[in-house]
């Protein structure tokens, strides 16, 4: 059975009708510089990719040329090779309390006041050496 063709517009053709103009040929620009900055931004992305030819309208050659200038800009770094992109995540945890997935829980820069361990850390060095010692009798053990 032979598939007979639609009968209508061919969408392909519909979105293909209007040939994007390069940016190299409408400033008539004859030499790519990897000095000039302001015109090699326009090849790239936000995120600092080389945008397509289907993109920006260039020819083959054209396209070799501009990409060619964007890598030596990099190595002499005055394009950057990325642009990082941050994005602000929402809060969907229902259960704030619970541990964090990504490590520990960050630990206290000094004890609570009150307890213990805040009393013989004020009393000065012994209470340092008595800890110390502690440690080293368990590591032996």
């Amino acid at each position: 059975m032979a598939k007979t063709p639609k009968r209508g517009k061919n969408k392909d053709n519909a979105r293909r009708s209007k040939k994007k103009i390069s940016i190299l040929t409408q400033e008539r620009v004859d030499y790519v510089d990897y000095k000039d900055i302001n015109l090699l931004r326009r090849f790239m992305s936000d995120r600092a990719k080389i945008r397509a030819r289907r993109v920006t309208g260039n020819s083959a050659q054209q396209q070799s040329k501009v990409a060619m200038a964007i890598k030596n800009a990099r190595e002499m770094a005055l394009l950057p090779y990325t642009n990082r992109v941050t994005t602000q995540r929402k809060n969907d945890r229902r259960d704030s309390s619970a541990a964090r997935a990504d490590g520990p829980a960050p630990r206290p820069t000094a004890p609570p006041p009150g307890s213990a361990e805040g009393d013989a850390e004020l009393e000065g060095i012994e209470g340092g050496e008595q800890a110390v010692e502690t440690v080293e009798e368990t590591s032996e053990a």
